[in-house]
């Protein structure tokens, strides 16, 4: 119930921010849902099925159009793995030569039966450090002692989530597991794959709203090892320029032009734990899925 009610003050905040803002978000990665990947990829039972959902219209993930051809880009899944690590590196051609990546899921076993994973949007296209992860909350009754009567609190702390029973994080860690490699390229899409014209970000921020109840933002990066075997492999597209406000396309009569990719100081950002009011009328903004 408390999800519903968040949800219901979630949509109504947005539209009534949009109403008054411009509708052209700051950095044209948000038209495709981090959360929302989290989501597909917890129903998915292989990456080839994760590939598939978040390329499905209904699910409310992709509503890219990086290229600007009115149509939806098609989001390809290639997997690296690094020892006990894998990076899920999602991208999309732009053309028969032009590739960018949009953001990578980074996924670590830290245990016998204990894993953690977490989005990140390449900085191309999103701000710098957008991380998001799955999460859960622990709630502790405190009592302040102030001389007066005792006031109960409650202190929410978010959790790490273990993600080793998701689907197909057990998918990928099973001993026949074989690394997964999109077949599919600029002139190769699956027969079942119709793109669709990409809505106005007002309307696909409201519709992807559910997810984000889900996933929250990360401090900092949990899964290291991998990351470099990431670098040396990731894509940049020469029509996918940064400025100083959001990501723009480049013209076509200067495609081509090299671009340099200028590294990003990382921050680490440490979340201490949340005291919210009195216990009576409290909300929790998120939970256990």
């Amino acid at each position: 119930m408390k999800k519903i009610v968040a949800l219901l003050f979630l949509v109504f905040g947005t539209t009534t921010s949009f109403s008054q803002e411009n509708e052209n978000p700051e950095n044209t990665g948000v038209n495709f849902s981090l959360e929302g990947a989290l989501a597909m990829f917890k129903k998915a039972n292989s990456l080839k099925n994760f590939e598939r959902i978040i390329n499905d219209k209904k699910n409310n993930v992709n509503n890219l159009d990086l290229n600007d051809d009115g149509e939806i880009d098609y989001i390809n899944v290639d997997d690296i793995k690094n020892g006990d690590s894998h990076i899920l590196v999602l991208s999309t051609y732009l053309s028969e030569t032009e590739k960018q990546d949009i953001a990578t899921i980074s996924i670590e076993k830290t245990g016998e039966a204990q894993a953690v994973l977490q989005i990140e949007g390449d900085n191309n296209l999103y701000a710098e450090n957008t991380i998001i992860e799955p999460t859960e909350e622990k709630e502790t009754l405190k009592e302040l002692k102030d001389g007066g009567p005792n006031a109960p609190v409650v202190e929410i702390q978010s959790l790490v989530v273990n993600v080793w029973f998701w689907p197909c994080v057990s998918y990928i860690y099973a001993p026949q597991y074989v690394i997964w490699k999109s077949p599919y390229r600029w002139s190769f899409r699956p027969n079942w794959w119709r793109p669709w014209h990409p809505y106005a970000y007002k309307i696909f921020y409201v519709r992807c709203a559910p997810h984000r109840l889900w996933y929250r933002p990360g401090a900092s990066r949990r899964v290291v090892a991998a990351r470099n075997s990431y670098t040396a492999v990731r894509h940049t597209s020469t029509l996918v320029v940064r400025n100083r406000k959001n990501t723009t396309i480049v013209h076509e009569k200067i495609r081509g032009a090299s671009v340099k990719t200028v590294p990003v100081k990382r921050i680490k950002i440490k979340s201490p734990a949340v005291k919210r009011g009195s216990i009576k009328g409290i909300q929790r903004g998120g939970g256990r899925r």
